[in-house]
């Protein structure tokens, strides 16, 4: 089989590196990605390996590297991606790349501190000189104070030759920002008593902040005050709220000077600062050269590291020796990529299988298509090595059940061309590295998407709806002609009986089946949604124990694969019987009467459920007429085969284990190793390259055989206790998972109830508010809008998500549980592919 029907063939390698060539080897294995490396070193603490310091040398070039992009983002700019396929440089290369790296780094420290003091000294003096500027209103000679024995109106300043003339008004005259400046006024005021008069004007323009670069408002203040420990306290409290204070000069014209003075420095300032940043783009566009490629290297060059130090190293110290998972159908590639890494250093590389008890990991290749679906199957769990993937047959089943519930051709439509369009786009770059995490769920689903709305159409023509309307593509099957002929309808009958019912007895009145579908006249019936009930609740039945018995038939695939043929007889076909003389012979009943009960017989027409009870029961119901002779018969040896099948699956595989271990005996093979049985069981394996794959079977047989009588009796009670829980989970599990396959019946419903109340709530309303052409279309923009936006967030967001949880469900408990484990683990290859991305 294919390896989408299950896991390729995956050996153990075992490699013999050469010291001076390991780590071009490995380089080139990470450009392949074939093969995943086995920690050989696991006991060994991560800081006594043998490449840490390497190792730690790239982290520290990481953290450089992290440094120099997060300043290219600061500045505003996009790294661009790295041109070509870079490898992994060599070692000397690594000196090289650290030392222009830090050099830059420190370049950029240097040019960035540089431009950060001068945009702060460019801040001072513009705060220094807006404090100047909107300090000429401000007269200090007509400055008051308040005072417990003065009037407002006494002068601070009092005229020469005055009782106070040796009294001097000082000033502090500074920039807040503007969310201080009330709780700086309120305090000033409260400390110093009034003793002072303080000003606060806004800036007429913003300054940009010199750390942030945004532009802010600031509060100019200059506060006038008379002694000195009032000065003080105003200094104390001007630092504590980080005021920016400058020196406030008496006299207007030193004022008009200084501020003069201190222009013509900002101007000098501004010219220092454009050629720093003039410099620091230089430097930048240096660093975008440089990084990306620097980063990639780096990266790949950790990654070889990383997977030198999973190596164990020879006795003579001249090779690495590596223990690695690879496909069968890559050991050609990957013995040519040894030959070709280690030809320079004369010496070369060899990689040989060797043989391995342990399971091998599960590989399983996918592409854009398959990749969606294997995803779902993973979720559940990854499957043991080489059982059979569910993923080829979840590709066609997945979508179909998801239909089943979801079935309608609008909202199918909507669907698959929302699917489309992401499939027709998903090679624009834009598509591609979009970082909402919504969008790329959906785009990494598109192609499951694209087949459920495919399937939904086609179960919307079968249920002959679209967006809760049928459609008339072929003529219909009754004919109300015929009946209203036949049958005498009068005006006065027609009055008086409001419901009128369709005879298919009357000859003319039913032509036959619709050629596909249902037919559109049940969208007028009064027992429409009777009818629906009763197609869907039988299909579900039907379509339940399909799929569950598939799922049983697969099991036989993973018995033959592994060697055990026994289990076929033992619970594969117990299984089927059960499962088949049960709920098979349900499938069977449904079917047998669509196909034996004509419209004629309708009206006495035997009840399935109460022959599907009496079955159970041994009885037969009096009024409830047989299908077929010999029905009775027919039901009580089913369900005696049935139950016989309970006892198989139960003691069957524990007792057949049990008589292959007292053949042994008997043949003189014992279950105890004799003293020398590790050495012999080394060597046998050694012997045997090609390991079959019947060791990891099933859980209870791949123990092996136990050293002693003990250890054997835990195993065959191990054995018999998992067969118990299996037999039971398996025969309940029946009835509970057909049970469940009546979720399809149910949200097949819920799903047509709802487009039918949406309908009739909004388009329907709108196409009645009016009558006139001009009316009716302005009418119906908003009324088509909100319907539009009802559906998508509805029946499409949030009813397919509901679908699809479900179609989930019944994967993953009801099918994938007959014969898929997953209890497996993947095969994660040794890669730089990721890295690349």
């Amino acid at each position: 089989m294919g390896s989408m029907f299950r896991s390729e063939e995956v050996v153990l390698v075992q490699l013999f590196l050469p010291t001076a060539a390991a780590y071009t080897c490995v380089s080139q294995l990470g450009e392949l990605g074939i093969v995943e490396f086995r920690d050989l070193n696991a006991s060994v603490s991560a800081f006594q390996r043998r490449f840490v310091v390497d190792i730690r040398r790239c982290e520290e070039l990481e953290k450089t590297f992290t440094f120099l992009q997060e300043e290219v983002r600061r500045a505003g700019l996009t790294l661009p991606l790295p041109e070509g396929k870079l490898p992994a440089p060599p070692p000397r290369d690594l000196l090289r790349i650290q030392e222009e790296t830090e050099r830059l780094a420190q370049e950029l420290r240097d040019v960035r501190g540089n431009q950060q003091a001068l945009r702060a000294q460019l801040h001072q003096l513009q705060l220094h000189s807006a404090v100047l500027g909107q300090g000429h209103g401000h007269s200090p000679q007509l400055a008051a104070v308040h005072t417990d024995g003065l009037s407002e109106r006494t002068l601070l300043l009092q005229p020469p030759g005055g009782p106070h003339q040796d009294l001097r008004v000082n000033f502090v005259a500074g920039a807040v920002e503007p969310h201080k400046a009330a709780a700086l006024e309120r305090l000033l005021w409260r400390a110093c008593r009034g003793f002072l008069i303080a000003s606060f004007r806004e800036m007429e323009r913003p300054l940009e902040d010199p750390v942030t670069g945004e532009p802010a408002t600031w509060m100019t203040f200059l506060i006038s005050y008379w002694g000195e420990q009032i000065g003080q306290k105003i200094r104390k409290i001007t630092d504590c709220f980080h005021c920016h204070v400058f020196p406030f000069l008496e006299q207007e014209e030193a004022r008009r000077g200084a501020l003069q003075q201190l222009q013509q420095q900002s101007q000098e300032l501004q010219e220092v600062l454009g050629e720093t940043e003039r410099f620091l783009s230089q430097v930048l566009g240096r660093v975008q050269r440089l990084l990306p490629p620097g980063q990639l290297q780096v990266r790949k060059m950790k990654a070889v590291y990383l997977a030198l130090n999973q190596c164990s190293v020879s006795t003579t110290h001249k090779c690495l020796i590596a223990e690695a998972w690879c496909a069968s159908c890559d050991l050609p590639a990957l013995q040519q990529a040894l030959q070709d890494s280690s030809h320079e250093a004369g010496v070369s590389a060899v990689a040989h299988r060797i043989p391995c008890r342990d399971m091998p990991p599960t590989l399983i290749r996918t592409n854009r298509f398959t990749a969606s679906f294997q995803g779902i199957v993973d979720a559940y769990g990854v499957g043991r090595y080489q059982e059979v993937n569910p993923a080829p047959y979840t590709i066609v089943t997945f979508p179909f059940l998801f239909a089943v519930m979801f079935g309608d051709v609008g909202h199918g439509l909507l669907m698959f061309l929302f699917a489309l369009a992401m499939v027709l786009a998903e090679n624009q770059p834009a598509v591609k590295t979009a970082q909402n995490e919504i969008w790329r769920t959906f785009f990494g689903g598109r192609y499951l998407l694209l087949l459920m709305g495919l399937f939904s159409i086609y179960t919307g023509f079968i249920y002959n709806e679209c967006f809760s309307r049928a459609t008339t593509i072929f003529p219909s099957g009754w004919s109300v002609a015929a009946m209203a002929n036949q049958s005498g309808w009068s005006d006065a009958f027609l009055a008086q009986h409001p419901v009128l019912t369709l005879d298919p007895n009357i000859t003319g009145v039913f032509l036959g089946p619709y050629p596909f579908g249902i037919d559109p006249v049940w969208s007028l019936a009064a027992n429409h949604l009777s009818f629906l009930n009763s197609f869907k609740m039988k299909m579900s039945i039907i379509l339940g124990v399909t799929h569950m018995a598939f799922g049983v038939l697969l099991s036989v695939f993973n018995h033959l694969h592994f060697g055990q043929g026994h289990r076929l007889l033992l619970e594969t076909l117990p299984e089927l019987v059960f499962l088949l003389g049960l709920f098979g012979y349900l499938v069977f009943l449904v079917i047998y009467k669509w196909l034996r009960v004509s419209a004629a017989g309708a009206a006495s027409a035997p009840s399935i459920l109460i022959h599907f009870i009496n079955m159970f029961l041994f009885s037969r119901s009096r009024t409830n007429r047989p299908l077929y002779p010999g029905q009775k018969v027919v039901q009580s040896t089913l369900v005696v085969l049935a139950l016989a099948m309970v006892p198989v699956l139960l003691l069957g595989t524990p007792l057949y284990l049990l008589c292959c271990r007292r053949r042994r005996r008997h043949h003189g093979h014992s279950w105890r190793r004799p003293s020398g049985g590790q050495d012999e069981d080394k060597a046998g394996v050694l012997d045997s390259p090609d390991m079959s794959v019947n060791g990891w079977g099933s859980d209870e047989e791949k123990a092996g055989y136990p050293g002693d009588e003990e250890e054997a009796e835990g195993v065959a009670s191990e054995v018999l206790m998992h067969q118990a829980i299996h037999t039971i989970e398996f025969c309940l599990g029946c009835i509970s998972n057909t049970a469940s396959y009546l979720r399809l019946w149910a949200l097949s419903l819920a799903h047509a109830q709802l487009s039918e109340v949406l309908w009739a709530m909004v388009m329907r309303s709108g196409l009645l508010m009016g009558r006139d052409v001009g009316v009716a279309a302005v009418v119906l923009v908003p009324v088509f809008a909100g319907f539009a936006v009802l559906t998508v967030a509805i029946l499409l967001v949030m009813e397919g998500l509901s679908a699809f949880l479900h179609a989930l469900r019944l994967h993953w408990v009801e099918f994938q549980n007959k014969f898929y484990s997953g209890t497996g683990y993947k095969l994660s290859p040794f890669t730089f592919t990721i890295k690349d991305e």
